[in-house]
């Protein structure tokens, strides 16, 4: 589907990618869904289909629909990565792995949601051109105020290696080499990792960030939005 829209993109005048993505999701939902006629609630889709819709909601907002803020030149070297890389390394372009280093857990995968952001975290996005080491709020000021380096805060500083030692082997092993993107939050260059994940929680939300979590400024609508539109109108 990715390779399919970017070569429309390029070839047709006047094309609406998105709308075109939402057509062909809200077809393929209606014809394969498991629901009862015009009831939303009753809606599933079969488990080898069930992440599909995710891959569909994070392709909208990838570098190869959103050509704004790229210069021509870096959107057609997507779309040439894209379409030479095999299915695994394209299906991290479109939605980047997410990966959690805290005190209380080795590394684990987490979803990609402004709620995996917390103070006590280190988050590792990989999106295949740039990989993102992100330090939580308490995290940074605790690396600020040098502990990794003091006696008896040892295993602070093992959790501060462990994604980069993890970012490292990924960089080796990726020709060309991504982008290391290292950064705090509520940093400027927080914004390589808030622009990949679901906007769960916004200015806009009822129910405030944690605290030490994150909200994303944003007028786009959220994962849970967009299933609850595709349910309705997949079961018309």
């Amino acid at each position: 589907m990715a390779r399919l829209v970017s070569f429309k993109m390029e070839a047709e005048v006047d094309f609406d990618p998105v709308r075109w993505l939402d057509r062909a999701l809200i077809s393929l939902c209606s014809k394969f869904g498991d629901y009862q006629k015009e009831a939303p609630s009753s809606f599933s889709l079969s488990p080898r289909l069930s992440i599909f819709p995710q891959f569909i909601f994070n392709l909208r907002r990838s570098q190869f629909i959103q050509v704004f803020n790229n210069s021509p030149d870096e959107t057609a070297y997507f779309r040439m990565m894209l379409n030479r890389e095999n299915v695994a390394n394209a299906v991290v372009m479109i939605q980047p792995s997410l990966i959690s280093y805290s005190f209380q857990s080795g590394p684990e995968p987490v979803l990609l949601d402004v709620s995996a952001i917390a103070g006590d975290r280190i988050l590792l996005l990989d999106s295949y051109f740039t990989v993102v080491i992100f330090h939580g709020i308490t995290i940074a000021q605790w690396r600020k105020a040098g502990y990794q380096h003091q006696e008896g805060h040892e295993v602070f500083a093992q959790l501060l290696q462990a994604p980069q030692e993890e970012a490292d082997s990924i960089i080796k092993e990726r020709f060309p080499v991504p982008r290391l993107v290292v950064c705090d939050q509520y940093g400027s260059q927080a914004r390589f990792l808030l622009a990949k994940l679901n906007p769960s929680v916004t200015y806009d939300s009822d129910t405030p960030p944690p605290p030490g979590g994150d909200m994303i400024f944003t007028d786009d609508a959220s994962f849970q939005v967009f299933m609850e539109h595709l349910q309705r109108l997949a079961v018309q």
